[in-house]
């Protein structure tokens, strides 16, 4: 290896070692900060990566080359404003619920530091929304860009270190790796400081995160399917589609892949393309646009996040200047057999028609089994019956109904938590189905009283149950469901075997139905109570 390779891989471990160990010391100090103090923090940080959100987004795109300005200033603000406003009121430090009946107490816990990588797809709106859900929720975090994306991500943590430094937070809790090699991102993954990974990228990185031994959150591809269902307002869901596949030219994991159009719409659907100013490019266009932009069933990255017209020329044919979308007609799934029916990272979509609702989804599962298996569709239609089969039965987490996919899956045009890290469950390779929020950037201790006596007849008293600043008692609609002992089995017949005879003791009543403490299931049912009224606001 030569030594200036060397030198480099050397120095880009050490940089994160020293990162990491900056990142310790400022933590020792912010896991014990008051709630008050972290929303401070917080707060600086959203309003300084909102009023720099034309800056980033400049460099972002002089940087990596790809995408739309105006586009990367939008999720900039949504990534600072929308989530900071989401998440605000939501508890993360000291003791966040108590449940009187089931005798629990909730303590939140920072996990401690976040190992956070960054995509050249979307630098700056993934670091803004990563740090500011990972010091809300009390930790520290280091960030590690990719290597076609890291000055913008540099200015970006910048700004934002500079505003929590400024409200209070200790120096280097905010930290990013300037030097990036291979060796050094997995030197900041593996390292025996880092507490949780935070990874946003392409497959592979994901995977090394998984394989790093420490837990993880990554994302998987999207390739997502779009259905035209025929009871679809037409004209709003090409609409919708186009804007979704055009927005940064296509480089959200979220954005729309393929149109799947129900049969009685074809011939709509291929008016409305081009008023929409995308090109439905014919048999020979299709064949030059595959062998230039998926050779081999493989995307040329060099052509993500590229104008529709620039990707044209490089294919070999001219479009209009103001084309936002390259349309190409697919009839089959996969690499071999179909190399545009992939994630294309680009303003390219596929499109299929098939005759009927259950014979689109059987094309919308191919297309998720083949790149996208967890993560998101979309549907079109008017028909209730139709939208809860797509519900209940499809490969996805992230179901959107009559909406743009490219934002509707980060919430900002639904009602979903909103994110730029979107889990794609256990067929998606990933720990979790949830828009990643601070919530599943703490770890909760629990305190658990007696409620039934093995020893005695009643249960020993809980002293200091509902002692705790700030802490919520949580009511059974809050998202616990009430769990009752069993009415025909008293306390006192639980005794272990040879156990002391009890005491006598007055009778007391038996306790009333308890109440279970938080589940990972009740994550999104306390995220919701949050949002709805930051939905309410806007």
């Amino acid at each position: 290896m030569p030594a200036d390779r060397l030198d480099r891989d050397l120095a880009s471990i050490q940089e994160a070692r020293r990162l990491l160990e900056a990142a310790s010391q400022a933590h020792a100090a912010w896991a014990h900060a008051s709630q008050e103090d972290v929303d401070r923090v917080c707060e600086a940080m959203a309003r300084a990566a909102a009023a720099n959100a034309e800056h980033l987004a400049r460099l972002a795109r002089d940087e990596t080359g790809m995408g739309r300005y105006e586009d990367k200033v939008l999720k900039n603000r949504f990534a600072s404003e929308d989530v900071w406003r989401a998440y605000r009121s939501l508890r993360t430090r000291g003791v966040l619920r108590v449940y009187p009946e089931a005798r629990v107490k909730e303590l939140a816990i920072p996990m401690g530091i976040v190992a956070a990588l960054t995509p050249s797809t979307n630098p700056t709106s993934t670091a803004i929304y990563k740090a500011i859900i990972a010091l809300k929720a009390g930790n520290a975090i280091v960030f590690s860009p990719h290597p076609r994306a890291t000055e913008c991500v540099l200015e970006t943590v910048r700004i934002l270190s500079e505003a929590a430094r400024g409200a209070g937070a200790p120096e280097g809790l905010i930290g990013c790796m300037r030097t990036v090699t291979l060796e050094g991102t997995n030197e900041l993954m593996r390292h025996a400081l880092t507490d949780i990974i935070l990874a946003t990228g392409g497959s592979a990185l994901v995977r090394a995160a998984y394989s790093a031994g420490k837990p993880a959150f990554g994302v998987g591809p999207g390739n997502v399917p779009a259905i035209i269902e025929r009871t679809a307002d037409v004209e709003k869901a090409v609409a919708d589609i186009v804007t979704g596949k055009s927005f940064d030219n296509g480089l959200l994991c979220s954005a729309e892949n393929s149109i799947v159009c129900d049969a009685p719409l074809e011939r709509a659907v291929l008016d409305l393309l081009p008023r929409n100013r995308a090109y439905v490019c014919n048999d020979r266009e299709k064949d030059l646009l595959e062998r230039t932009l998926a050779p081999g069933g493989h995307l040329d990255t060099t052509l993500a996040g590229q104008d529709a017209p620039v990707i044209a020329r490089r294919a070999g044919f001219d479009v209009p200047p103001d084309t936002r979308v390259l349309v190409v007609r697919l009839e089959r799934v996969g690499r071999d057999v179909e190399p545009l029916s992939i994630e294309k990272l680009s303003p390219v979509l596929g499109l299929y028609v098939e005759d009927g609702w259950r014979a689109c989804c059987e094309r919308a599962i191919q297309i998720l089994e083949l790149g996208g298996l967890g993560h998101t569709l979309v549907i079109h239609s008017m028909d209730e019956a139709v939208i809860d089969a797509f519900f209940r039965e499809k490969p996805a987490f992230r179901i959107l109904v009559n909406t743009v996919s490219a934002m509707g899956a980060t919430g900002y045009t639904t009602g979903l938590a909103p994110a730029m890290t979107l889990g794609p469950g256990a067929p998606g390779g990933s720990i979790t189905s949830d828009n990643v929020s601070p919530l599943h950037l703490i770890n909760i201790k629990r305190l658990a009283y007696e409620v039934r006596s093995m020893t005695r007849p009643a249960p020993s008293p809980a002293p200091g149950l509902l002692s705790g600043a700030g802490a919520a008692t949580a009511p059974l609609e809050a998202g616990a469901p009430a769990i009752a002992l069993p009415v025909d089995q008293p306390a006192s017949c639980c005794a272990a075997p040879n156990a002391p005879p009890p005491p006598a003791a007055p009778e007391q009543p038996a306790p009333p139905a308890a109440q279970r403490p938080l589940t990972a299931a009740d994550v999104e049912r306390i995220v919701a109570e949050f949002l709805r009224q930051h939905r309410s606001r806007r």
